[in-house]
């Protein structure tokens, strides 16, 4: 049997959630609503998290442009995906949820952008 300890973070409560794995069994305790049992379940088995990050501009009012995942990233994943959109530069203008990098890293999650910029001239 697997137990792990952890926090949850899906509403400001902060449970101290437990985890106890046994086989395709999971048991989860110390949760006050019922999303903690979905986080503790997902965190024990496959954790995912979001990411922010910047690419180079061509041709926009600023050099730098934010942006995000989509969908959450597996763990394991994150820093191949963080190495795959620094190579992106993206070219002006851009719209805040244009598709900045699709299918990163072959997760088949995109990078949108988080603001707009213009182009110059």
């Amino acid at each position: 049997m697997d137990i792990q300890n952890m926090i949850c973070i899906s509403c400001p409560m902060g449970c101290e959630l437990t985890v106890k794995i046994n086989g395709d069994d999971i048991e989860v305790s110390g949760h006050v609503c019922k999303r903690g049992i979905t986080y503790g379940k997902d965190e024990a088995t496959n954790p995912r998290r979001n990411i922010a990050t910047s690419v180079f501009v061509d041709g926009g009012d600023i050099p730098m442009l934010s942006v995000k995942n989509l969908t959450p990233i597996p763990k394991g994943k994150i820093m191949d995906c963080v190495r795959a959109v620094k190579a992106v530069r993206a070219a002006a203008p851009v719209k805040v949820g244009d598709v900045v990098a699709a299918d990163v890293a072959g997760t088949g999650i995109d990078f949108v952008a988080t603001r707009d910029i213009v182009r110059v001239s």
